[in-house]
């Protein structure tokens, strides 16, 4: 079972928006870098009997004979394992934003193993979903070559600014670490957010508004409105795309940022870039790196490889909705949300298809 890319997408963004928040959250998700860098509580390490029971979900979902996308967590028992992946999961949904794992056998498991551990591990979590139009269930993160000016960074080695992705979760399994460089680079975006209402509490109320993201044309479109923070019920959703939210152009081919966009949006880079804020991490080969898209924002330093085919710097990426409980207040406003976001697609998707001929 999994998502398509629009209905995980739509389950994203409908992010419900009770008020503007006007004063700092005082939650475990608003952590410092500064704070957590000499802790080790964010990481746990698989014990023996954890890893013989992967070994064991992952003979046993290869016996079904399915393939990848056809694989539930049935196919992938976990009797003992599921406590720990529950309290994975609040960890990430309701509490600091993050968990990293170590000690997965990726080293001894063929790569087709590693990819099948991944995904199940997902379906217990919550529900995969595609990455992109082309159904992409599993992301390979590697660089391919190509120029960063043409696709998308993650596909390259070069330095990757501070984003989020259309998913409640993406996770990260490593199976080989570069040669120098490609560190995992995080920031809580509230406490980007509660540091902005110090400094500069005149520009927040900005977040709130849609910023035109430039979706490279995928999904038929060439931008959508997003608005990059919602607060509803003591949480605050965040979506952060600064290298999008600036490539966007109108018709013309100009920038639709405003000069006022530009500062706020220079200031919350300043912000998350700054060394107390965020906290790097080296991922290894059987790491894993979950992530909350709502409460935490991600980058990823430039690399070198080494230059055997078979040593170069290699991730699996997965994206996951969460299941969730909200108050009947909530869901009556993330079902607003909702057919906002649906109706403004559809708007964009015909606007797009009638700027065409005028193409060239």
């Amino acid at each position: 079972m999994y998502k398509t890319l629009t209905a995980q997408t739509l389950h994203y963004f409908s992010r419900p928006q009770e008020r503007v928040l006007r004063e700092p959250l005082r939650i475990p998700a608003a952590w410092t870098g500064s704070g957590l860098a000499a802790r080790e509580d964010w990481r746990e390490v698989l014990t023996d009997e954890d890893v013989a029971e992967l070994d064991r979900a992952v003979a046993a979902a290869k016996k079904t004979g399915k393939t990848l996308g056809r694989l539930t967590k049935a196919d992938f028992p976990l009797p003992t394992l599921n406590a720990k992946i529950d309290r994975w999961r609040a960890e990430i949904s309701e509490g600091r934003g993050f968990q990293v794992l170590r000690g997965v056998p990726v080293e001894r498991w063929p790569e087709s193993d590693s990819e099948l551990f991944f995904w199940c591990l997902g379906q217990h979590l919550g529900i995969p979903g595609a990455q992109n139009p082309q159904r992409d269930l599993l992301g390979h993160v590697r660089d391919t070559g190509e120029s960063p000016d043409k696709v998308r960074h993650y596909r390259t080695s070069a330095n990757i600014n501070f984003h989020c992705d259309a998913a409640d979760v993406v996770g990260l399994l490593c199976l080989t670490k570069a040669k120098r460089g490609g560190k995992s680079r995080i920031a809580s975006s509230v406490s980007v957010y509660n540091e902005l209402l110090r400094q500069r509490p005149d520009l927040v109320d900005r977040l709130y508004e849609p910023f035109m993201m430039d979706t490279k044309g995928e999904g038929g479109v060439r931008y959508l409105p997003v608005r990059p923070c919602c607060y509803d019920s003591g949480s605050l959703r965040t979506f952060y795309h600064t290298d999008y939210f600036r490539s966007a152009t109108g018709r013309d081919g100009e920038p639709v940022l405003t000069k006022h966009d530009r500062e706020l949006l220079d200031l919350y880079n300043a912000i998350a870039d700054s060394p107390e804020m965020y906290l790097d991490m080296e991922l290894r080969p059987g790491d894993v790196q979950l992530l909350s898209n709502h409460t935490v924002l991600h980058a990823r330093t430039d690399y070198e490889d080494h230059p055997e085919p078979a040593r170069k710097r290699h991730l699996l990426r997965l994206w996951i909705s969460l299941p969730s409980s909200p108050s009947l207040a909530t869901r009556l406003r993330k079902e607003r949300s909702r057919a906002v976001m649906v109706a403004t697609t559809v708007r964009m998707k015909v606007m797009h298809a009638l700027e065409r001929p005028h193409a060239g």
